[in-house]
């Protein structure tokens, strides 16, 4: 058995013999006997999915993947049932099984720490995997494997601490998902990797091919923006000299609000997004993460089966982060669309006359809103930002 499956089974009998899950607080080094100084974000260089390698770099490299499938490829005949073979590309892959009916969605991801509560990082990366599977309007998760990285810089003690509270945090959130992590794989790294493989069998009604938006639909997107931003501010907080960048436009009070607040953003599933689809009938969708929004705005326009474009308006952002964006020489290019956003919201193509419904309908069960942020309209399959978009500043919740 592996370290991981050791460390896996512990959070387990301590989640399910009387441990202290429920009442969990903000992780605190010293309560572990660890160094007041730790962060775990040191463990890697590079930030969430900040570590991505470029886009353009990627179409590249995984041009030699791609296939051309002709008409009679695309779609594999089952039991009378058209089942569209989805892959590189987009979100998940889709797969027609060879038993009548069904296919198989399935999804990975890993990424470094972006945020230092090893809890919470569990969370956020267990959230981003199956939010791959909720941009494609999948609902139901059937299982997960974890995918860890052990930082060799890592003491011991540091070790035997953090890993099982990232691996609680990943368990934590594939239960309120509904399903289980039945496996995977650890190794030791110089940096510290979490992530997972997200899968499912379904029919194709549960889920929906992201590719039909027409003009007249409205863009939703359902989670603000700014969370590389404010993970960077937090972490300049104790860096005197990137501190005084920003010092001018954002209080530490501002920072460590925005901070928290893109926690619980990147930890909360989309799943109530992706049940909503269905209802409001959407035409597609995307997940916002590591290439930002006008990345994965580009990408799905360049899927759609109509000559259509996206036109982006408005830009829901984490409150004061679009402001110390700008203090740094926009070096995060926020508000362009090209900031790295981990375990972002969905981006949908919704009919205009649903689309309030669903952002209402959103904040009713949830308590957080979504946002109208652009239109489809006719074009060359490409997504673009206006030149001056309405920034929305979206407070911290309590």
């Amino acid at each position: 058995m592996s370290y991981a499956a050791d460390v896996l089974n512990a959070a387990h009998l301590e989640l399910h013999g009387g441990g202290d899950a429920e009442l969990r607080r903000p992780f605190d080094p010293t309560a572990h006997d660890l160094d007041a100084s730790f962060r775990l974000t040191r463990f890697a260089d590079l930030k969430g999915r900040g570590c991505k390698v470029p886009q353009e770099v990627l179409s590249k490299l995984v041009s030699a993947l791609q296939q051309d499938y002709s008409a009679q490829d695309q779609e594999a005949q089952f039991l009378n049932v058209a089942i569209p073979r989805i892959g590189i590309g987009l979100d998940c892959a889709v797969i027609p099984l060879r038993h009548g009916g069904l296919c198989l969605v399935q999804t990975t991801d890993f990424f470094y720490p972006i945020v230092d509560d090893p809890y919470m990082m569990g969370k956020i990366a267990c959230a981003n995997v199956l939010s791959d599977l909720y941009a494609m309007g999948v609902t139901d998760c059937d299982n997960m494997l974890m995918l860890l990285a052990v930082s060799t810089k890592m003491t011991e003690k540091e070790r035997d601490v953090v890993i099982p509270l990232i691996m609680r945090g990943f368990k934590d959130s594939a239960l309120e998902a509904g399903t289980t992590v039945t496996g995977g794989q650890s190794v030791v790294n110089p940096w510290c990797t979490i992530g997972g493989v997200a899968s499912t069998i379904c029919q194709p009604n549960e889920y929906i091919v992201p590719d039909n938006a027409v003009v007249g639909d409205v863009l939703v997107l359902t989670k603000p923006l700014g969370t590389q931003v404010a993970v960077n501010a937090h972490q300049w907080i104790d860096q005197p000299e990137r501190w005084n960048r920003i010092k001018l436009v954002v209080s530490e009070e501002d920072v460590r609000k925005a901070y928290h607040r893109a926690m619980n953003s990147m930890s909360r599933l989309n799943r109530v997004a992706a049940r909503l689809m269905h209802k409001y009938n959407a035409h597609g969708a995307t997940d916002i993460t590591g290439f930002g929004l006008l990345g994965h705005a580009q990408t799905l326009a360049a899927h759609q089966k109509k000559d259509v474009s996206f036109v982006i308006h408005n830009l829901p952002v984490i409150a004061k982060m679009a402001a110390v964006a700008k203090a740094c020489g926009n070096m995060f290019q926020l508000l362009q669309g090209h900031s790295a956003e981990t375990s972002g919201g969905l981006l949908i193509c919704l009919p205009r006359e649903q689309a309030a419904a669903y952002c209402k309908d959103i904040e009713k069960q949830e308590g957080y809103q979504a946002w109208i942020i652009g239109i489809v309209e006719k074009g060359n399959k490409t997504a673009r930002i206006i030149d001056k978009p309405r920034v929305i500043e979206v407070p911290a919740k309590d």
